[in-house]
């Protein structure tokens, strides 16, 4: 097992590797310039043009060299603990990345296990209940939040919930730690709006393994012996209906924080996400990159969380 989980560190690490690089090329293709954007905000300010402003600001954030140089540069900073500077707006991205990035887990790890509880719970209810009106009336749910678009979502609930009918805050977030009874309240209809899909998922792929294996020989088996009901469905279905399950998560994991930027935008929250929205609207390259490799590293951090979950669910597997 630890042999196993060092060489899907090596891996991961190898994969942030190239994905940053991949980030680091694309984004200077997009149209615009950071650079002038930042000699223009400074001319309307000071009234005056500077004709060795340009040069300077380039020569200062690294970006008159090649681009293959950029990234050796950029990539020793970042091995030691500095993400440099935004172009723009000039504070210390580090820092701004440790605020930010606990919001976005925070949220994220909140919708998951939400997500993941509830879905599986009411996927088992459904698979028991086929056909009853409880099966139907799951089944439609889910059907539905899964082919809800999240903005649209998002957007119904803050105008319903938060401004017709002012029940909760229509933006904004705060850390549990802070005030817990303002996190709560801030935290419904985000978390609600990025579990939903995830949930809707989880339910059906559920609600599907279950029936799968409450049709096989050793289940039937154990009705025909007369056992309980709870008895036969924690020992003989859930643990061997609960692999395809997993196996989603890692999936459900990566789309809810690989979603947060559309949450984030549209709540207000200070997340990874909306710091990513922000950065790609305004071209800083530095943000973009240090919030692409951050993000990344979670995702592929939370597959290997998975994929040691399968030994604990079907200890048949074997890491070698």
């Amino acid at each position: 097992m630890v042999k196993y989980v060092i060489r899907r560190l090596i891996q991961a690490l190898f994969i942030v590797l190239i994905v940053s690089m991949v980030v680091f090329m694309l984004i200077r293709l997009l149209p615009g310039d950071p650079i002038q954007m930042v000699v223009n905000q400074r001319i309307m300010a000071d009234a005056q043009a500077d004709p060795e402003m340009y040069d300077r600001l380039l020569q200062e954030h690294g970006l008159d060299k090649p681009i293959p140089i950029q990234f050796i540069n950029w990539l020793g900073r970042v091995l030691s603990g500095d993400f440099g500077r935004s172009i723009l707006a000039n504070y210390i991205i580090g820092e701004a990345i440790q605020t930010r990035l606990t919001v976005t887990i925070t949220l994220g790890i909140t919708a998951f296990v939400i997500s993941c509880a509830l879905g599986m719970l009411l996927g088992i209810i459904s698979a028991i209940r086929r056909g009853k009106f409880v099966d139907t009336l799951v089944t439609f749910l889910a059907n539905v939040g899964i082919t809800s678009p999240t903005f649209l979502t998002a957007i119904v609930l803050i105008y319903f919930i938060g401004y017709r009918l002012e029940l909760l805050p229509l933006y904004g977030y705060t850390l549990p730690w802070v005030d817990i009874g303002t996190n709560i309240r801030t935290s419904i209809l985000p978390v609600f709006v990025i579990a939903l899909g995830p949930l809707a998922s989880t339910c059906r792929q559920t609600r599907s393994s279950v029936l799968e294996v409450l049709n096989q020989d050793h289940v039937r088996t154990a009705w025909s012996k007369g056992l309980m009901e709870k008895r036969i469905i924690f020992k003989h279905v859930l643990k061997n209906a609960m692999m395809p399950v997993i196996t989603l998560q890692g999936s459900m994991m990566q789309l809810i924080f690989g979603g947060s930027a559309v949450v984030e935008t549209i709540f207000v929250i200070p997340g990874m996400g909306q710091m990513m929205v922000n950065a790609m609207l305004s071209n800083d390259y530095p943000v973009i990159q240090a919030v692409a490799m951050i993000m990344t590293f979670v995702v592929v951090l939370s597959n290997l969380l998975v994929d040691i979950l399968y030994g604990w669910i079907d200890p048949r597997i074997q890491y070698e």
